[in-house]
């Protein structure tokens, strides 16, 4: 009965079927710092059956800070494991599924507050999920701005990003830098064995703001690795903030 019920979720998947749901919850507060990247430098990350994705030439890596709130996984909410930070660094890579082209993010690196959050998810995806203090703040000014912080590790050694932005937030224009960054709907993470595995993430279109001013300061080599210390060790090409909104985490598949 077991291999019956999988062999119909495998068709059903086939024909373009849902997979099973892995997590749901709210991303709030995204402040991303894009840096553009040599591509030789990604390559080792590419995971198998993927390849690297570019906006206009420009290879790019971001470092992101933002807020779960309301998680839950399989459906289930742990008390005191629901809204917490992360931090991650990520890149972008492709892989084409007959006539269809699954634009995705790898992830370097994720950090969060919770060392359960992180054991679950190196268990579950294999994702680079570590443990430390991470915090966030929100300042605003007089005049309708704001400053969106995140900080993470001991006091002694700690890292910070932040963006600073005004106005209203606005809708992503069709090929934009912008649209780039946030219209990836796909994750990939390299396993163990040399596969690869593919999960799909739902959310609609984020409203963003275009940062004024953004800073990102952190031991790059100590946190990342050497390969990301002249991308990391510079301006950002770009800063955003992009609202957020309710996501979807589907289960994982090896492709």
């Amino acid at each position: 009965m077991f291999i019956l019920r999988r062999r119909k979720r495998k068709a059903a998947l086939a024909r373009g079927g849902k997979r099973a749901v892995f997590l749901t919850a709210e991303w709030r507060r995204l402040a991303m710092l894009n840096y553009e990247i040599d591509p030789a430098a990604l390559m080792a990350y590419v995971p198998a059956g993927t390849e690297l994705d570019d906006w206009e030439g420009r290879h790019y890596v971001s470092v992101v800070g933002l807020l779960f709130v309301d998680t839950r996984v399989w459906g289930v909410s742990v008390p005191f494991h629901r809204d917490f930070e992360e931090i991650n660094l990520r890149f972008y890579v492709r892989r084409e599924v007959g006539d269809e082209v699954r634009r995705g993010v790898v992830f370097v690196k994720e950090i969060v507050p919770k060392r359960a959050i992180a054991v679950v998810a190196r268990g579950v995806y294999n994702e680079n999920y570590v443990a430390m203090p991470v915090s966030h703040a929100v300042e605003r000014d007089y005049g309708g701005g704001c400053k969106v912080g995140y900080r993470w590790g001991k006091a002694a050694e700690e890292h910070r990003l932040s963006v600073r932005v005004e106005g209203e937030a606005g809708a992503l224009a069709d090929g934009s830098e912008e649209e780039f960054i946030t219209e990836h709907y796909w994750g990939y993470v390299g396993q163990r064995d040399g596969g690869t595995l593919e999960y799909e993430v739902e959310h609609p279109r984020w409203r963003v703001w275009r940062a004024r001013e953004a800073e990102l300061r952190c031991d790059v080599e100590r946190l990342y690795g050497e390969e990301f210390a002249d991308a990391l060790g510079g301006e950002p090409a770009s800063a955003f903030l992009a609202e957020g909104s309710a996501v979807v985490v589907r289960k994982g598949v090896r492709v």
